[in-house]
C-alpha cells in the first residue's frame, strides 16, 4: 500500500512540474539564438561608456529589433530592444532614451532596461525579454542560445 501511494505521489508530482505549459515564454516575440562573441570589448571606444555605472549601449543586428546592455555599476544586463507586448512590427522596436526604453507604436509601452519592468501605463503583462551576460575582463558576451 505504502508503494502504491508513493508512485501516485510521485507521479503527481511530476505531472504537476511537467515543462509542456511554459508561462516564461512570450506569445509575442519568437526566441532569438545569438551571441555577441567578442563584439563588445570595453577596450574599444564605441564600447568604453559600459565602464562607467548608469550607462548603456545599443547593438543592431543582434535579437530581433537589436539589444541593450546597461551597467548598473555593479552588474550587466541585457535586453530585448522589441515591445514584449506586442507582435513584432515595425512600430514595436523600442527606443532608449536614457533609463527608458519606448515603443513606437500608439501606446507608447516604456520600460526600464536596468530592471526590464514595465512603467506607468504600458499594456500588457510582459516585461522586457533579457539575454544572457557573461563578463570576462574587458569582453561582454551577451547571448540566447
Amino acid at each position: 500500500m505504502k508503494k502504491l501511494l508513493l508512485t501516485v505521489l510521485t507521479s503527481f508530482i511530476l505531472i504537476a512540474c511537467s515543462s509542456s505549459d511554459n508561462n516564461y515564454e512570450n506569445e509575442f516575440l519568437p526566441s532569438q539564438s545569438f551571441d555577441t562573441g567578442t563584439t563588445i570589448n570595453t577596450s574599444f571606444p564605441q564600447y568604453n561608456d559600459l565602464l562607467y555605472p548608469g550607462n548603456h549601449v545599443v547593438l543592431y543586428g543582434y535579437g530581433l529589433s537589436g539589444i541593450v546592455v546597461y551597467y548598473s555599476g555593479s552588474s550587466y544586463v541585457a535586453f530585448e530592444l522589441s515591445d514584449p507586448n506586442h507582435y513584432y512590427q515595425s512600430c514595436s522596436s523600442l527606443t532608449v532614451n536614457g533609463v527608458l526604453a519606448t515603443c513606437g507604436c500608439e501606446d507608447e509601452n516604456t520600460y526600464d532596461i536596468l530592471t526590464g519592468q514595465p512603467n506607468g501605463s504600458t499594456t500588457g503583462s510582459y516585461g522586457l525579454t533579457p539575454y544572457f551576460v557573461e563578463v570576462n575582463g574587458s569582453i561582454i558576451r551577451v547571448y540566447n542560445n
